[in-house]
């Protein structure tokens, strides 16, 4: 097996601080998405695996104040029926 594609992406937050203060969160998980499609380059046919670590690091201060930036690991496997990764960057 190919050793899987890798990068690091630093994601700003800042847009989901433009709505209402209740619907931050699910729309900050929404851009981590939207962010990794655009800079990814991905094609309809994949798909994009966020892991619930992610999820929980942006609800841990609850649904009104999500962070404003987040470092994820993507990884990018050349297995078409794997879905792309999601993780929190571990340093």
């Amino acid at each position: 097996m190919v050793r899987a594609n890798e990068s690091e992406l630093t994601v700003p937050l800042r847009k989901a601080w433009g709505i209402t203060r209740y619907k931050r969160a699910p729309r900050a998980i929404q851009i981590i998405r939207e962010h990794v499609i655009h800079h990814l380059k991905v094609s309809e046919d994949e798909e994009v695996w966020i892991d619930p670590s992610v999820n929980e690091k942006i609800w841990s201060r609850g649904i009104e104040n999500p962070p404003r930036k987040i470092r994820l690991q993507v990884t990018r496997h050349d297995e078409p029926d794997i879905p792309i990764e999601v993780k929190l960057f571990e340093e």
